[in-house]
């Protein structure tokens, strides 16, 4: 009987190379076929070994290298093939990675799949920001949810957000003017506290703080662009003595 691999769905973490589990550090240094997202850096790409077949399925705004079927199916016939397969994922595989698809599809297929967790975006923009995404006197819930996803408006985010609530918002730089809008109108004070990270955990990381109202033209001024996140919760303005005054005004 011809040998079925295991499909291996691996979370890279927030970029940095000494940021990976020990898990998936030797998985990339063992595999001989690694999948992998276009934000995988080369630090990381190059603990694979020398005769690895690396191949990218870079997925960018509106034009991906192949489409989510695709990759299912390149994962599946690799591993049908007898190879053992890393799927590269950046942060964690199940928090907005599609690493649920790939699983199902490796399932229907009868293709063994394992996953290994990553550090996931929003815990590795927290750490690298110092902005604690819970905190006693601030917040003691947080929502994760997609900037960028079928059906923005139609969804219901009222209560995501407010006083004792973080909210972290995945791919919403292009979307930055509808996700304040709709926050607005479910509720949200014009005046909450947000902060902008970019490339967070990366030497190029940039921390952008404001007021929910401003969010688009934060985002639009200073040119941000993925991967963003998106943070919204008194827990932002914490560290910024300027809207953490503006914070303790509302509360008054």
């Amino acid at each position: 009987m011809q040998h079925v691999g295991t499909i291996y769905l691996v979370g890279a973490g927030p970029g940095p190379v000494d940021l990976l589990t020990l898990r998936a550090a030797r998985l990339i240094e063992q595999a001989r076929v690694i999948v992998h997202d276009g934000l995988i850096g080369p630090d990381i790409l190059g603990l694979a070994r020398p005769d690895a077949r690396l191949i990218s399925v870079a997925k960018q705004r509106a034009r991906h290298t192949l489409p989510q079927e695709g990759i299912n199916a390149l994962l599946v016939a690799e591993a049908l093939a007898g190879q053992d397969v890393v799927r590269l994922k950046g942060g964690d595989p199940f928090i907005f990675g599609r690493g649920g698809e790939e699983a199902e599809a490796a399932r229907a297929a009868g293709v063994p799949v394992e996953v290994v967790p990553g550090i996931s975006a929003a815990n590795g923009a927290a750490a690298a920001s110092q902005i604690a995404l819970t905190h006693r006197d601030a917040s003691s819930i947080v929502s994760f949810v997609a900037g960028q996803c079928k059906g923005l408006a139609e969804q219901d985010w009222s209560g995501l957000a407010g006083k004792g609530r973080t909210l972290v918002i995945y791919m919403g730089v292009n979307t930055a003017p509808q996700i304040a809008e709709k926050l607005m109108a479910d509720g949200l004070a014009p005046d909450m506290a947000v902060a902008v990270i970019e490339n967070a955990a990366r030497p190029e990381m940039r921390v952008l703080r404001g007021l929910l109202a401003a969010l688009p033209e934060l985002v639009e001024r200073e040119a941000v662009r993925s991967p963003a996140l998106i943070v919204i919760g008194d827990v932002t303005a914490r560290e910024d003595a300027a809207v953490a005054a503006l914070v303790q005004e509302r509360a008054q």
